[in-house]
């Protein structure tokens, strides 16, 4: 679905990114690894080009979704970003209602008629789990709202746009283990309805969850892609031996 060819990213002078090419699949989870600052989060901004909102960042190379280049001149960005969800590190919800939450980019995106709104709450709530949770108090605070169910309604708040892919920048680092585990669970279940790219450093959850794993790694002092392939063979059987100190703990 997502075709990466040759490209490059740079801050100013400095190159975030080298020359990485690699395919990503259709309906399939593909976990981005590797240590801090070889370029992952980067890498994940670039596919909706939310780096373009960096000043002095460049690229070249093509990234394209179905054979379209993202970065074509006659590109509606918005309506590229609406088909790709982001969902952040630390949960971000707006200091706003758990409705609102929702509806605010509804309305954004030309979501006008109330009975569609509702019935969009509804589902993206009971897809992440929370309806149960929160159908009695929706028009409360989401910060009141703790660590996972924050983060859950940020993942119903991508999901209210029905993106075709979900960008996820380490979703689970900043909760507790029950809540981490509670979120990766919902990661699993949406599967196959999207085309999923996570960036985490918890390599065991790495391979609880993903199709498809690519490990990056600074050379160069940039960051660059060493070997991509199915989860199960960067794990059991890499083709290169810094993969294997890596994922064997013995680098990184």
């Amino acid at each position: 679905m997502i075709q990466v060819e040759n490209f490059s990213l740079r801050y100013g002078l400095k190159t975030a990114l080298a020359n990485v090419t690699l395919d990503i699949y259709r309906g399939c989870i593909t976990a981005l690894i590797g240590p801090s600052g070889c370029g992952k989060t980067s890498f994940l901004s670039s596919i909706n080009r939310l780096t373009d909102l960096i000043p002095g960042c460049g690229i070249t190379g093509r990234i394209c979704i179905d054979g379209g280049d993202i970065h074509d001149p006659a590109r509606d960005v918005q309506a590229l970003r609406r088909q790709i969800g982001m969902v952040f590190q630390k949960p971000t919800p707006f200091p706003l209602s758990i409705y609102r939450n929702i509806e605010l980019p509804l309305h954004e995106h030309g979501v006008k008629r109330r009975a569609d709104t509702v019935a969009i709450i509804e589902q993206v709530l009971r897809d992440v789990g929370l309806w149960e949770e929160v159908h009695d108090r929706l028009h409360s605070s989401a910060l009141s709202l703790s660590g996972g169910q924050q983060q859950r309604l940020c993942i119903a708040r991508a999901l209210a746009l029905n993106p075709r892919i979900l960008l996820m920048d380490e979703p689970c680092s900043a909760l507790d283990p029950i809540a981490s585990g509670i979120v990766e669970d919902l990661i699993s279940r949406l599967r196959g309805r999207y085309t999923i790219v996570i960036v985490t450093h918890n390599l065991a959850q790495a391979r609880r969850i993903a199709n498809y794993a690519a490990f990056f790694w600074v050379r160069g002092h940039a960051g660059s892609l060493v070997e991509f392939g199915h989860c199960r063979q960067i794990f059991e059987s890499p083709a290169h031996e810094l993969t294997a100190a890596y994922v064997n703990g013995a680098r990184g």
